[in-house]
């Protein structure tokens, strides 16, 4: 399944809604696409909701390093929420959640953003 992404809006915080495999190739392109262009746009707040994300490999951990890297040196985060069970695994083996800020509950992921994220 090709991967989609689908982006909303909640207070300051972007939600980039992600469905499908993100691997090496178009699905790779699409996660780095949308992030270069949220921003270009001035939205430094984001976050990655994983739920229907049924597959990364190693292409796409990549990408998601590769966006942590250059919303962090434009002075945003990328935030990871509903990690799904192999992910989650991928994320500890790596040691990847030392990194991303993860979160199982949207509500806390945008609070974490701080009082402005909500307003």
């Amino acid at each position: 399944m090709a991967l989609t992404a689908k982006t909303r809006q909640v207070g300051n915080v972007t939600v980039v809604d992600l469905n499908g495999k993100v691997t090496l190739g178009d699905s790779t392109g699409i996660l780095r696409d949308e992030l270069r262009s949220l921003l270009s746009q001035g939205k430094k707040n984001i976050i990655l909701n994983m739920k229907d994300v049924s597959y990364v490999d190693s292409a796409g951990l990549g990408e998601l390093v590769g966006a942590y890297t250059t919303a962090t040196n434009q002075g945003g985060a990328v935030k990871l929420l509903n990690l799904q069970g192999k992910m989650r695994d991928l994320m500890q083996i790596t040691k990847l959640h030392t990194i991303f800020p993860t979160f199982e509950d949207e509500h806390a992921a945008v609070a974490s953003f701080g009082a402005s994220a909500s307003a």
